[in-house]
């Protein structure tokens, strides 16, 4: 009886089973397969991705006639109608036309909720997983810098890179992860961004103010770095393998990224190691104390449901960065390096560094380690015809500075940053057409300085709070959206005092009541700085293919910490930095206006700004009275924040000629332009033409790149690309040139050259290997940027080669490989 029972079972379970189907399909574009591209059943919640040869297959369908959408970033989504019958598979072949342009692409940076390109007024550039990785370089904002004209950075090494947007950087341009504000110390310039370059799928760059959703620090514009998240079938490992290569600084870059997908649930897993000895270029030849050793791990898991969805991150960055000082032998102009501590040390009399130390991958005592730890939260909630979104987040950024060659392991500068980011945001459900969100965001941070000898700033607690009001509205071909926000920040620090250690002789915090024969570097402070932003632009569709954008925007950004309170030597920047407390929040007020065509054969964007800025805050190096550098500490500059009033304009334009005739070939044009104006007027009318610009700000910029992508296959290769491209910069003849701040910079121009392809693996059917290789500065040019911090590391009024400071990275020849599965 038991036997027929189960018998019994068995054929009802199969009967039930059999009752289901099975589609799958073949998805393509122009011809060729398209990888990844998303098949989704309505209704019924089942979905599956393509795999690299554009083919899917969903099982255990229900009979019955569902719509089958069809979708892939880039393209237009298809949905069809396909009847479903008892165990018997269906195919169905489907061709995805490509969007009739950019436009449509949706982007969720500098706006209240995921909106559509064409319909933000605000200048916003999106580069892709494709084009980041076309572009091989040593860090993440280098790749940026190559595809989004506007963005610029200031250098100390190839490792280091700060970015800048239209002439802005520092605590003016907002960094995020997925979303989450980067906080690291960012007002220093000798350490780059956090983030591991690999690891990055999508970039979205805001060109202007964005204070209204961020609030301070946001004045200039964001960067948004989006982690990649593999897709691939369910319950399958996917992922990828990334080695790379570079010749000029023997670079070796290795990353491992894994996926996996189970029905709602998503999670991705990528390590990553660095290594780099010093660079060179042929003025220069090896540049000491370059090199780098950088590691991180990061990590993702997300659900998505009915609901919404919610997800949660870690990552985990550490890196040591040597620290160069630019010091050499008088006449052979070879490097030399520290080997006695300040008091001892003859910066002009030191033993020269030997070719093995050039060239060797270990790190030197004289560095600096930055780690940073961060775990985050966000989240979607949907409530009827509305949602509300939060994130929260937590940070730890710990950055030493090792400066001490008797006492290696005794760090100068040690601090610890903690960072607690919250965000809440409602999406109202539409009325009468017009789209609402209200929100509140800010941070609540904490520094303090650790066993140092060193402390160029206090120890303070800042609680950041804002809320705002967007709205957008839709009238036929026009998009109006702006909104309002008020900002308040709070900054407090106690007495600091600082005294001699007896045994080493070093400097060290005193803590009272033991502080008889300290001195008192950071009195305490407590202000509260408020301020009012906002915006109003407005986007004309004049059709699918052309649009007019225009924007104003009021920008809000509280002083730095160094700007107000820093007092002391930063060793890694080798700059006594001096703030001023009585400084008052930035404003700004900034207009653009852009022109945007995509047309068939060519896309033009046009984009005009003029920024005028009050309370600008900026550094310029102090001379005394007989125009003498100020020389606090021996063989370190000393730098003191100023405020005036400041006004930024410019433009950018790009043509990318794209024949339909020859699809293969595209031409890509950029030209890029900032002029900042320093309206100091006292300063001006005593010291004339050398006060009247901005420091920092790069020169004339354009970009050409050729081009070609040879559809098809050609016995193991396909996806075959090639491009040459010119980088050029004119000379910058417009530079804070008072107490030689800065200098001038003559122009160049760097020709490189790049090849793509990929080689499908054999013994797997779904791997495929993608190859690129890239040669940087093909003719090895002899170049200083005006934004390399290197350039002014020079200690002799002349040189016997007629070349002072140190240049930039000479001839690179880069290999990466890309293993996908």
């Amino acid at each position: 009886m038991r036997a027929l029972l189960l018998l019994f079972i068995l054929l009802i379970t199969n009967q039930l089973f059999a009752q289901n189907g099975v589609l799958k399909g073949h998805v393509t574009a122009n011809n060729e397969p398209l990888s990844y591209a998303s098949v989704s059943i309505k209704g019924l919640g089942k979905g599956v991705s393509t795999n690299t040869k554009g083919y899917f297959e969903i099982k255990n369908i229900p009979p019955g006639t569902y719509g089958i959408t069809f979708t892939s970033i880039g393209y237009e989504a298809d949905t069809v109608s396909i009847t479903i019958n008892n165990n018997e598979p269906v195919i169905k072949n489907v061709s995805l036309k490509e969007k009739p342009s950019k436009l449509n692409e949706v982007v969720v940076t500098g706006v209240s909720r995921a909106t559509q390109l064409r319909s933000n007024p605000v200048p916003i550039t999106v580069m892709s997983k494709k084009e980041i990785e076309q572009h091989v370089n040593n860090n993440i904002i280098d790749a940026i810098i190559k595809g989004v004209p506007g963005v610029s950075a200031v250098t100390t090494g190839p490792n280091i890179s700060k970015p800048f947007i239209r002439g802005l950087g520092y605590n003016r341009v907002l960094t995020l992860y997925d979303g989450i504000r980067q906080e690291g110390q960012q007002w220093g310039d000798e350490h780059g961004i956090e983030i591991d370059q690999y690891g990055i799928g999508r970039a979205e760059v805001v060109k202007g103010p964005a204070s209204l959703t961020y609030g301070s620090d946001a004045l200039a514009g964001v960067i948004n770095l989006i982690p990649y998240i593999p897709s691939g079938d369910d319950g399958k490992l996917n992922g990828d393998f990334i080695t790379d290569y570079h010749t000029n600084n023997g670079m070796i870059g290795t990353s491992v990224g894994l996926s996996y997908k189970q029905n709602n649930w998503k999670y991705a897993f990528r390590a990553t190691a660095k290594a780099a000895h010093d660079y060179q270029n042929k003025i220069d030849g090896f540049v000491y104390n370059t090199g780098f050793r950088e590691f991180n791990l990061s990590g993702i898991a997300r659900v998505d449901k009915s609901w919404g969805y919610s997800q949660i991150g870690a990552t985990l960055y550490d890196n040591r960065q040597e620290i160069p000082d630019g010091s050499r032998d008088s006449l052979s102009r070879r490097f030399t390096k520290q080997i006695y501590e300040a008091g001892q040390d003859d910066i002009k009399n030191r033993p020269v560094v030997s070719n093995d130390e050039l060239r060797s991958y270990a790190i030197t005592p004289l560095h600096q380690r930055i780690q940073h730890y961060r775990v985050y939260n966000t989240n979607s909630f949907k409530t009827g015809d509305g949602s509300i979104n939060t994130s929260l987040g937590f940070q730890q950024s710990i950055r030493r500075e090792y400066d001490h060659p008797t006492i290696p392991e005794q760090a100068g500068l040690y601090v610890v940053l903690n960072t607690v980011n919250y965000d809440v945001r409602y999406n109202l459900p539409s009325l009468g057409g017009v789209e609402t969100t209200a929100g509140i965001n800010g941070m609540y941070q904490t520094n303090r300085s650790k066993a140092a000898t060193d402390f160029p700033i206090p120890d303070y607690n800042l609680f950041d709070a804002g809320g705002f009001l967007f709205a957008k509205r839709s009238f036929g071909r026009i998009d109006i959206s702006g909104g309002l926000r008020y900002d308040t920040r709070h900054i407090t620090w106690n007495n600091f005092y600082v005294g001699t250690d007896a045994q080493t002789g070093f400097g060290k915090q005193v803590h009272l009541p033991d502080t008889a024969g300290a001195s008192l570097q950071f009195p305490a402070f407590k202000h509260n700085y408020r301020g009012f932003s906002g915006s109003l632009g407005l986007t004309y569709n004049i059709s699918d293919r052309l649009l007019l954008k225009a924007n104003i925007a009021r920008g809000y950004r509280a002083p730095n910490i160094t700007e107000i309170g820093s007092n002391g030597l930063d060793p890694g920047a080798h700059i006594v930095y001096l703030g001023n407390r009585s400084f008052n929040p930035e404003f700004s007020l900034q207009e653009d206006l852009g022109f945007i065509a995509y047309l068939p054969d060519m896309d033009i964007i046009a984009e005009v700004f003029n920024n005028n800025i009050n309370n600008y805050i900026y550094q310029a190096k102090l001379n005394d009275a007989n125009g003498n550098p100020v020389i606090i500490v021996p063989g370190n500059s000393t730098y003191q924040y100023q405020q005036s009033k400041a006004r930024l304009y410019g433009a950018e334009l790009t043509l990318n000629l794209h024949p339909q005739s020859i699809k293969w070939l595209a031409f890509d044009n950029s030209i890029s332009y900032v002029t900042g104006i320093n309206k100091n007027q006292p300063l001006i009318d005593k010291y004339g033409e050398a006060a009247k610009y901005l420091p920092f700000i790069p020169p004339l910029h354009t970009r050409s790149a050729l081009r070609a992508t040879l559809p098809g296959t050609y016995g193991v290769f396909n996806k075959l690309n090639a491009r040459i491209e010119a980088d050029g910069y004119t000379n910058q003849n417009h530079f804070y040139a008072l107490d030689n701040t800065e200098t001038f910079t003559k122009g160049y121009t760097l020709f490189n050259a790049g090849l793509g392809f990929t080689i499908k693996a054999e013994k797997a059917k779904s791997s495929f290997y993608e190859f690129f290789i890239q040669g940087d500065n093909l003719f090895d040019t002899a170049y200083q940027a005006n934004l390399n911090r290197l350039k002014y590391f020079e200690y002799y009024k002349s040189s016997p080669n007629g070349h002072t400071g140190i240049y930039n990275m000479g001839r690179n020849i880069s290999f990466k490989v890309i293993l996908h599965f």
